[in-house]
């Protein structure tokens, strides 16, 4: 398994955000061990059930961006939005606090509002 999931729900339709691109990448502005600022870790696309595993078994310490592509997902749905991306900056903290779990990003959507948070 990986360090990091996310799964992307369509509130729009109610169904799952099939096709999504996503992109995992180190902060900007902060020095990531093995990691240059801001580079590219990995990159996918959501499943049928709008989930995407990312990355390495385990992230190293520091602040990540998750980018969700959704100017592209909406535009093959010919379906009007006001984001072109959304990018989710969350950070991961050392193994005494706990560095090694699991991090999932969920993303709840619709094409002029977003929600997220830490789940589990």
């Amino acid at each position: 398994m990986t360090h990091l999931t996310t799964h992307v729900l369509d509130a729009a339709t109610g169904e799952p955000a099939r096709g999504m691109g996503v992109v995992l990448a180190a902060a900007s502005g902060q020095s990531i061990v093995a990691e240059a600022p801001g580079a590219i870790i990995a990159h996918g696309k959501t499943d049928a059930d709008g989930r995407a595993s990312l990355g390495p078994e385990v992230l190293n310490p520091g602040d990540y961006t998750l980018t969700f592509l959704t100017r592209e997902y909406f535009t093959d749905r010919d379906t009007a939005s006001f984001y072109p991306f959304i990018t989710v900056t969350f950070s991961v903290e050392g193994e005494a606090q706990g560095g090694t779990r699991h991090y999932h990003v969920p993303l709840l959507l619709s094409p002029f509002a977003y929600s997220t948070y830490r789940g589990s």
